[in-house]
Parts: C-alpha cells; structure tokens; sequence
C-alpha cells in the first residue's frame, strides 16, 4: 500500500505527487492518488490534469488500466559529462551519450575530493548515482574519464605573463590557461574560440586558441560578437546563397498578379527599421454602416525563395531574423531582406495582400487573399502616425490624415472592441530601449514608449494572421499553427498560493480563460505589488510555439492563428505563404510535394531558432548595460525585486531596467527562501516579489553581462515595517569602470 502524506487535503505539488508515486510498492492509479491527497471536486480535475502533464513530460510510465508507476532508472554507476553549472556554481551532470526521449535527468554532482580541482563544462566522470526522485539524480565522483574536447568563447588576457581566456558564458566559473605556442598570436583583449585540452589534475584547466573574432572587448562590436557566438547563430551566408540573392530581379509589372499600385498602402515601423515587410490601408465599407475594408499587404517573398534553394536552406537553418541594439542577423540577404522584398514608398513590390471585411464590432465578416503588385504611397513610423492623429501632422503625414490615417484608426476602434469582448491577458511590463551613439557605445537606456500606433498595427497584424489560417483551413492545406498552450495546472496552483499571500484570488478552474487573469491585474493596478502581480502572471504561462496541431492561442484569446506577416524575417510566415500560394493556386511557389509530412519536425526547429534568436537578444542586452553601468560601481539605484531564488535575490533598477543579482550570502545569515510564496524570510525582514529595494553596484562584468548589488534597504520587517539592514562591513568597495567614450 502507498503511505498517506502527512497533510492531506490539498493539491499536491508536481514533486511531492511524483515522490508519492516513486515510493509506492507498485503501480497506482488517480483514484488512490486522490484518496491518499483527500482530493474532492475540482481538485481531482485538476489532478487529472497534473497527471497527464507529467505523463506527457515523461516522468512517469502508464501501464494496464492507466495506472502510473516510475520511470525507468539510470543505472546506478554511469558515465556522465559535466553539462553545466547551476547558478550557485555546482557542477550539472547528463548521461553521457544520452539517446532518450526528452530532456535528460538533471544530475547534481556532489564536490569532489580535497586536492583535486572542481569540475568543469565538459568533463567526463564515471559516477555513483543516487535518485533523489522523478528526473533527478544525485552524483559522487568515482573516478574521471578522458576529456572530450570542447570549445568556448572568452576574453584573451596575460595575467602574470601567463596567457588565459575568461569565458563569456557566466555558468562557466573557471579559465583556461593557454601557452604562448597555444595562443595564435592573439592580443590581451582579444575575443577568441579556445579548445579545452586534457588539463593538470591542480589548477586551472589548459586550453588552446582555435579562432580569433577581430574584435577587442574595448571594441563594442564585441557585445553583439559574443551574444551571436554563444548562441551558435550563423552569421555569414554561404555564398551560394548570396549568389542566388545577387541574380533575383524586380517585378515591374503585374503579369496575371491584381494590380494594387494605385492603392495609398502605407508601411508603418520604428523609425529605426530597415526592411518593410507590411504595409496597410483602410476605407469604410460602403454596403455596411460602420464596417470596414482593409488591406494587409505582406512581401511576396515566396517568389525570390524557391523550396530547397541555397537561400531557403539558409534562411531555414537561421529560422528567424536576430535583432540585436547594434546589428541585425537577417533571415535572408540584404539584397533581398533591405531590397526587392522590403516595402520601399514609391517602389513596385510583389505581395500577398490579404482583404479584410470586418464588421462595427470588430468580427472578421469575410476574408479573401490576392497575390498582387503594390506600391507603398509613404514610409511612416508610429511616432508620425500618432502625433498626426493628435492634430500635429508633418508634411508627410498632412496629406494623408483623412484619406489614410484616420480610416486606419476606424477600423483599429472596432478590433480593439473585439479583443477587449473575446479577452487578452493584458500584462503592464516596462520596455527599456538601448540608445547607441555614433561609436556604438551606450548613450542612453530609456523606457521604451508604447503608443496607440503601435497597437493599431498590432490589431491588424493579428486580423492577417486570424484570416490566413481560417483560409488555410478551408483549404485542407497544411498549417504551421502558432499556438500557446493554457498555464500547467501545477503553475496555476503554484500561482494562486503565490496571489493568496498578497491578498489576491483567482478564479477556482482548472480552465481560465484570459479575462480571470485580467481581473486579478485590474484588483491590483494601483497597488504596490502590482509589478509584483504581473511577474508572477507572466511566469505561470506556457512558452509560445509553432506547430501543425492546432491547439489556440491562450494570450490572445483566439481559437486559430498563424504567423503570415513578416516573412522577411520569420520563416514559418514563409511556409505559411507557400501554403496558402499552392492551395489557392496563385503560382509555382507553393509548398513542394511531401512537405506537411515534416511540419511537425519543422515546426520543433523554428521553436529552437526563435528561442536561441531571444536568447541572443538578452544576452547582448545584459551585455550592453553592464557596459553603461561599469561606469556606475559604487552608485546606490532605486529597484524592484524580479526574481527570488535559494541563492539571493534579483533586482531590476527603476530608471534603466539593469537587473542583477543581491547574494544570498550578503544577506541574513539566517534567511529561509520560502519558495511557495516567492520570499526570502530571516528573523528581522521579509524580502519578497515586487518588493520596492534600494541597492548599491558592487560590481559590472562586461564580459558576462552580470550586475551584483548590496541590498541597503527594502522590504519588510516580519511585523511590516520597512527593512533596512544593519551595516556590514564592505566585502571590497569594487572598481570603477573606465570611461569608454
């Protein structure tokens, strides 16, 4: 039989329900489960769904009659390869060679003999293995193995007169040592790729210079170098490729397309932009009062990339456009990407213009797509829509106000009532916006300002986006779906306990809907935890992704979307085009024969190349702003607690958005992380989620990207008075960062 927790009566946590099944005698089935927990009414449902999420996840097995038993086991000594590092530093291990399905159990190596160095990335050790249940392990060292060699991307420098490389990656504690033979000449300074070679078993691990980037860590390229490198981003095209773009050649004239150049479609974008893959327009709806006729007219970029072309299999390993604060990684070639595909005003451009009829309330009524030639009447950025809309229109915009720009925020007032009717969750997250100067260097960080223009694309954007998966569907052709799952019941609960201890309640289902989000964020709008709300609702939700099972979008509150409006630099817009090309027989560029059988395949990689594209962006971004703040050592900022973690807290700064890290270890010495509620307890303060702080910067490391502060006073004292700890004496008052002007 199953031993009974000790606390029944509420729903278990994702661990504590696989260690109730990892220590029962044999299988078990939900009804048991249920019984031992003393679960009634939706609290079964929600069980139900817990269950299956980690049967889906692979931590449990289902047998005869659907009851669940354990996972198979790893062997009990095994080879395993150091993978990375926790963020205390500790040695993360996998099975070497792992082959299962999935993620591979997280093996946390426990410290390893005196006298011996710790462990680093790519180190192979036979192990003894202990579970400590469902997907993780506990490790102790028997003996190490060979190392396989390994590359890594750092900083050369000669300390002492002997050469090293600091990686960039902050997970990786340790440098390499490199003789001068080793070190192809490189500079102090210089960004390289080093190899790691079998080391000493005392000191630092060896390593040898195998590529130099050109660019010195005083040099700002070297930011975006880094970022681009560590993500393994291809940067440079193959020439085959580039050779492609360089033969494409404009479309002048409609040959058989609908000719739309006499229509004022006009593109909209940040005034930065550099390619133009959309442009729009509206007029009211003359057989309907108070319904519109828009356009949304997109780059027919399907027509200059041929399936299984050397620029469609580039433009599929990138799978996505990298926007970083000094540079673009583009999907496509500049020839074709800031050129023939690029909306330019006064140009003619192949497109795909999908026709929108959409009713006083907003509803698509009906939806038609052409494959035409436009002509963009003007090059508009949301700046100079918005302030004509306020009554202060430039040259640009004079001519254009009743003809163009006020049908456009017609038709937006009708698609905002319906996405206010249907529901959206509607987070309050600040921007911040990297301002570089003529050098690259950081001139200014500043709040990223969101205007009405900038929804009034959005709106549209998403009609587009509706209307082409609705065709394809009617079609029975195949759809590259962008779906978004609804929150994980475990992170529903774990949500709920977190909004209880501020106050709050959510709606009791296992199945919100957008708008029991959107109510708890409206209760607390004007509350000091509001950050603190909107954090935590952002981190209960599901990670967006592509693939051909329909499931809807949750955030947007929609039954069916796809991506169809930006296929210069998404490449799921582009199969999206294809589709719909082949399906509505608009040209020999459709989907090739055989193709929706690897949607699925296709789909999980451009998953993988926009979550490496955003991982990128943030860590160039972390990068540029420790660059600005180096300046700032010493200084005390204004912040709000973002993250609370086992080993301190992070804080994001008021004015520029920085985040870092305030040490455990700088804190109380007897300070309890209470992860259920997202706080940091000692006897005298409460440090929580969304907490107002003050910090000081002890440190900025370009290299890494990291900020580490000392917390001189926010949060609360146990009786709810304001904290302000008690003076320490200072661990090292840090170096001020030189001026890089």
């Amino acid at each position: 039989m199953a031993r009974k927790p000790r606390k029944p009566a509420r729903l278990p946590s994702r661990d504590e329900l696989l260690a109730f099944i990892e220590e029962s005698t044999g299988s078990v089935g939900k009804r048991e489960i249920a019984r031992a927990f003393n679960l009634h009414g939706n609290d079964r449902v929600l069980l139900k769904e817990m269950l299956r999420e980690i049967e889906r996840a692979g931590l449990v097995d289902r047998g005869r009659g659907r009851r669940l038993s354990p996972t198979s086991r790893l062997p009990a000594v095994s080879v395993v390869e150091i993978s990375g590092l926790d963020d205390d530093g500790e040695p993360l291990a996998r099975p070497a060679g792992w082959r299962g399905d999935g993620a591979p159990p997280r093996i946390i190596m426990l410290p390893e003999k005196r006298g011996r160095s710790g462990l680093a990335i790519g180190d192979r050790v036979l192990a003894r293995l202990t579970r400590l249940g469902n997907d993780r392990y506990e490790g102790r060292t028997i003996r190490r193995l060979p190392r396989e060699t390994g590359r890594v991307l750092g900083i050369y420098r000669v300390t002492g007169g002997e050469g090293r490389v600091q990686p960039t990656d902050r997970r990786v504690k340790t440098e390499f040592v490199v003789a001068k033979t080793d070190a192809m000449g490189a500079k102090p300074g210089e960004l390289v790729l080093a190899e790691a070679l079998p080391g000493r078993q005392l000191g630092l691990p060896q390593g040898k210079i195998v590529e130099r980037l050109g660019a010195s860590l005083d040099d700002p390229r070297a930011i975006g170098l880094i970022a681009l490198h560590s993500r393994d981003i291809p940067i440079e095209f193959p020439a085959d490729a580039l050779a492609e773009a360089a033969a494409a050649e404009p479309v002048e004239v409609p040959d058989g397309r609908d000719d739309l150049r006499d229509i004022p479609l006009v593109t909209i974008d940040g005034a930065d932009a550099r390619d133009f893959d959309d442009a729009v327009w509206a007029q009211p709806d003359p057989a309907r009062q108070g319904a519109w006729h828009a356009i949304v007219a997109i780059a027919d970029v399907a027509h200059y990339v041929p399936p299984g072309s050397a620029l469609d299999r580039a433009a599929f390993a990138r799978g996505n456009s990298v926007y970083l604060p000094d540079r673009v990684v583009p999907m496509l070639p500049e020839e074709l990407s800031n050129t023939l595909c690029s909306l330019k005003p006064g140009a003619p451009r192949p497109c795909l213009a999908m026709h929108l009829w959409i009713d006083r309330a907003g509803q698509i009524s009906r939806h038609r797509l052409v494959r035409g030639l436009m002509r963009s009447a003007a090059r508009l950025t949301y700046e100079q829509v918005q302030a004509a809309r306020d009554g202060h229109p430039d040259a640009t915009t004079a001519p254009l106000i009743e003809t163009v720009i006020a049908p456009l925020y017609g038709v937006f007032d009708a698609l905002l009532q319906a996405r206010e009717k249907r529901g959206t969750i509607d987070l309050d997250l600040p921007e911040r916006q990297i301002v570089l100067d003529a050098d690259g260097h950081v001139a200014e960080i500043k709040p990223r300002t969101r205007l009405m223009s900038h929804r009034l694309i959005e709106e549209l954007m998403i009609a587009a986006n509706v209307a082409a998966a609705e065709t394809l569907e009617a079609l029975h052709a195949p759809v590259m779906y962008r779906v978004h799952d609804r929150p994980s019941a475990e992170k529903l609960v774990e949500l709920r306990g977190f909004l209880a201890s501020l106050g709050h309640r959510m709606a009791d289902t296992h199945r919100p809907n957008p708008g029991h989000f959107n109510d708890v964020l409206r209760r607390a709008e004007n509350l000091p935890h509001a950050p603190a709300v909107n954090l935590a609702i952002l981190r209960s939700q599901s990670q967006a992704a592509y693939q051909p099972g329909n499931i809807g979008h949750f955030g947007l509150g929609l039954r069916r979307y796809s991506h169809f409006t930006s296929p210069i630099r998404r490449y799921a817009d582009l199969l999206v085009h294809r589709a719909m090309i082949g399906g509505l027989a608009l040209g020999p560029d459709g989907l090739p024969e055989g193709a929706e059988d690897r949607f699925e395949a296709i789909g999980e990689h451009l998953s993988v190349t926009e979550r490496r594209a955003a991982g990128a962006e943030r860590d160039a971004v972390e990068r540029f702003v420790a660059a600005y703040m180096a300046e700032r050592v010493g200084g005390v900022f204004a912040g709000r607690i973002v993250g609370v973690t086992r080993f301190g807290l992070f804080v994001a700064l008021d004015e520029t958005g920085a985040e870092g890290i305030v040490p455990r270890r700088s804190l109380a010495r007897d300070i309890i992380h209470d992860e259920a509620n997202q706080r940091l307890i000692s006897q005298d303060s409460v440090l929580r989620l969304g907490d107002a702080v003050e910090v000081r910067l002890r440190e900025a490391e370009i290299v890494t990207g990291g900020l580490v502060f000392e917390l001189i006073s926010g949060g609360s004292k146990p009786d709810g008075k304001t904290h302000r700890p008690a003076p320490r004496a200072a661990r090292g008052k840090g170096r001020r960062g030189k001026k890089r002007r």
